[in-house]
C-alpha cells in the first residue's frame, strides 16, 4: 500500500518536474527565436548562455525544492569564470548537459544537429552558439574558435550515455580540439546511485527516490601534441575514477532492459 501510494503521488510529481521544463526551455526558445537576427554574435552568444545557465539552475531549485531531485554541483563554482577550458565529462543521465551548463554561465555544448532543429531546444542553442555536431571538422574548428575567443566546452568524450561499466570507449576529438586550441582539459565526474534517465530507463518508470547527482572535479590535462596519446591516457584515468553503481541499482537496470 506504501508502495502504491508513493508511485501515485511521486510520479506525477516528477513528470511535472519535465513538463516545466519543457515548457521554460520552448518559452525561452520563442524569445531566441526573435532575438537572433536581431542581436551582433558575441552580445547573442554572452546573453544566450547566460539565460541557459540561469534556466537550468531555477530548474534544479525547484527539482531540490521538491525534495525528490537534487543537485550537488558546487565543485564547478571554481570554474565559472574561466576561459578557454575544456571540461570532459562522464554521462550517465540525460541531464548530464543540464547539470554543468547551471554551474557554468559561459559554456557551449556540442549538440546533435537534430536537436538544433527541435523547437524546445534549437532557438536557444543557435542564439548561444553551441557546436553541431553534423560534420566532424566542422564541429572542431567550431569547437576551437569558441575556446579561443574565452569560452568554455562542455564535452562528453563517450559520446552517447553510459552503457557499459565503467564507461563506454571513447568517442569524442576531445584531445585534438584541446590541441588546436592550447586549452586545458579539466576532468569532471558525475556520481549518481540512480539510474533515472540513463540510457534505456522508460520515462514511466519511477526510480528509487530521492534522486541524487554529485559532481566533482578531477585532474586537469594540458594539451599534448600527441593527442592520440592523451586521449588514452584520460580514457584509462576516467575509467580509475568513475564510481558505479550499487550491486542494487545494477540489478534494477538489468530487469528493466531485460
Amino acid at each position: 500500500m506504501r508502495q502504491l501510494l508513493l508511485f501515485v503521488l511521486a510520479w506525477p510529481a516528477l513528470q511535472l518536474l519535465l513538463v516545466l521544463l519543457g515548457a521554460a526551455s520552448l518559452g525561452w526558445s520563442l524569445f531566441a527565436l526573435v532575438l537572433h537576427p536581431l542581436l551582433p554574435r558575441a552580445a547573442g552568444r554572452r546573453i544566450g548562455r547566460a539565460m541557459i545557465s540561469r534556466g537550468y539552475a531555477c530548474f534544479w531549485a525547484i527539482a531540490r525544492f521538491s525534495g525528490m531531485l537534487r543537485l550537488e554541483g558546487q565543485a564547478l563554482d571554481v570554474l565559472r569564470d574561466e576561459p578557454g577550458l575544456v571540461l570532459a565529462a562522464n554521462h550517465p543521465s540525460m541531464l548530464d548537459a543540464l547539470m554543468l551548463v547551471a554551474r557554468l554561465p559561459k559554456s557551449a555544448c556540442i549538440m546533435k544537429a537534430s536537436l538544433m532543429r527541435n523547437p524546445f531546444l534549437g532557438p536557444g542553442a543557435r542564439l548561444a552558439r553551441y557546436i553541431r555536431n553534423d560534420s566532424p571538422r566542422g564541429m572542431v574548428l567550431l569547437a576551437v574558435d569558441d575556446l579561443r575567443a574565452g569560452g568554455q566546452l562542455v564535452l562528453f568524450p563517450e559520446g552517447t550515455r553510459t552503457t557499459q561499466a565503467p564507461l563506454n570507449p571513447f568517442r569524442s576529438p576531445l584531445t585534438l580540439i584541446a590541441k588546436l586550441a592550447n586549452a586545458p582539459i579539466q576532468a569532471v565526474f558525475i556520481d549518481t546511485d540512480s539510474p533515472y534517465l540513463g540510457k534505456g530507463w522508460p520515462l514511466w518508470r519511477l526510480p528509487p527516490l530521492p534522486i541524487v547527482f554529485t559532481v566533482r572535479l578531477g585532474r586537469r590535462f594540458a594539451p599534448a601534441a600527441d593527442h592520440a596519446a592523451l586521449q588514452q591516457e584520460i580514457e584509462a584515468y576516467f575509467a580509475t575514477q568513475v564510481r558505479p553503481w550499487p550491486p542494487a541499482v545494477t540489478a534494477l537496470v538489468a530487469e528493466v532492459g531485460a
